[in-house]
């Protein structure tokens, strides 16, 4: 620490240790996942015979158990604890994808996908609560951006290395994930143990109130419910990225081309890059505005790809849709953030995660209608329906403004509520 320069130290010390683990466990983490899951459309699709709708429904099956996994996830770790949830999950994860290298048929790759939804909706929203429990509500937006660029920072690496290892061996990607996920398990159970004391009195609290309970909250939350829908519109359209684009692209230029790599590493790049001053814009203004562009700017990107002819339309279209979602992503998950109760907030950042049937609608009816239809008409539909989100989130923050002064008619509101 003493070596460190001025700057980094601060913004080290700024926040707890176990975030910045998190945030470097989550980088590698989905470096490893990028290595391997966003090439099992185009694995199967170069060496089976399934339809593209099929090949569709494989891929969206993980975020269909991740859809209803998410809840349960979040409400254990609000009632056994953070560390609890996520360690035990890791250690599955490390099976799953030994699964993956070994799976020879299509039932095992539907069932190994799926149990990776699960893992994904248990870990990621237990992550996310734990990370806002040890930061100030001030501090949050910032938190969470960082989560999101190192997803990202993963997200550049892990395509390059997974198009290498696909070269080498289908299965390379496979093993080599699970090795990551292994050691990850191993040093989050070592820092956890550390912690212990501290992370009892920062998160849980749930065991006052039962699983019943805790759906009936979440079921009567009317802008949860708003945010939820306008979620799942929006990722019908994201999840054509790791779905269908890449089917897309070989229709075009042909098989082995190296355009889907090239954009997931500009997704990625553009991200790390434009983060943090992207989110410091978007801190002066309400999470309302963050939402809404993002939604129309995903939206405009997914036009470029239906249109697009070459692939300079295709880096054009990625740079406006990852735009879209610097500002959509780590806004929505403050949005959770405010709205949670705090002995509550790991079952709300689960219950966020019904907004993962988007990532099982979408491959699966983006599939059929580029069998069908073909790209152009198809990436326009789900552009439209993208952008429609934005009008479920104005209507998530009507019923946010009506329960607060519900509440308490004489609070001030947080300030990244007010509408500018």
């Amino acid at each position: 620490m003493e070596r460190m320069p001025g700057r980094l130290r601060h913004l080290y010390q700024e926040y707890h240790p176990l975030v910045w683990v998190l945030a470097g466990g989550t980088m590698f983490a989905r470096a490893a996942s990028f290595m391997s899951l966003p090439f099992l459309a185009l694995y199967l699709a170069r060496s089976s015979e399934l339809p593209p709708w099929l090949i569709g429904l494989v891929v969206g099956m993980g975020a269909l158990a991740g859809t209803f996994g998410g809840f349960v996830g979040g409400y254990l770790s609000d009632r056994w604890g953070r560390g609890v949830v996520m360690v035990t999950t890791l250690y599955g994860w490390v099976v799953v994808f030994i699964g993956f290298a070994l799976a020879t048929e299509v039932w095992m790759f539907l069932l190994l996908n799926t149990l990776n939804g699960l893992c994904r909706s248990f870990f990621e929203p237990t992550s996310q609560a734990l990370m806002a429990d040890l930061t100030p509500p001030e501090k949050r937006m910032r938190v969470f951006g960082i989560r999101y660029m190192a997803i990202n920072v993963g997200a550049a690496l892990g395509p390059l290395i997974g198009a290498y290892l696909a070269w080498m061996s289908g299965t390379a990607a496979f093993w080599l994930t699970s090795a990551i996920y292994l050691a990850y398990a191993v040093v989050l159970t070592g820092l956890m143990t550390r912690y212990r004391a501290e992370l009892s009195s920062q998160s849980g609290g749930a065991d006052r109130i039962r699983v019943g309970e805790a759906f009936a909250v979440i079921r009567r939350d009317l802008a949860l419910g708003f945010f939820i829908l306008g979620g799942i519109l929006g990722h019908i359209g994201y999840a054509q990225n790791e779905s269908n684009l890449p089917l897309h692209l070989d229709q075009l230029f042909g098989e082995h081309n190296a355009w889907y790599p090239t954009l997931l590493a500009l997704n990625a790049v553009t991200v790390i890059l434009l983060q943090m001053v992207i989110t410091r814009w978007g801190e002066k203004r309400s999470i309302l505005s963050n939402m809404m562009l993002g939604s129309g700017l995903l939206a405009a990107g997914l036009l470029f790809f239906a249109f697009g002819g070459s692939g300079w339309w295709f880096l054009a279209g990625m740079f406006i849709l990852t735009l879209g979602e610097i500002l959509l992503f780590p806004s929505s998950s403050l949005f959770i953030d405010r709205l949670a109760p705090e002995h509550l907030r790991g079952t709300y950042f689960g219950a966020s995660n019904f907004r993962s049937i988007g990532f099982f609608i979408g491959p699966a009816m983006g599939g059929w209608m580029l069998g069908e239809w073909g790209g152009m008409a198809m990436f326009t539909f789900v552009a439209v329906i993208a952008g429609g989100g934005a009008v479920f989130f104005w209507w998530g923050h009507r019923a946010w403004l009506r329960q607060q002064a519900a509440k308490a008619k004489d609070a001030p509101l947080p300030q990244a509520f007010v509408g500018k």
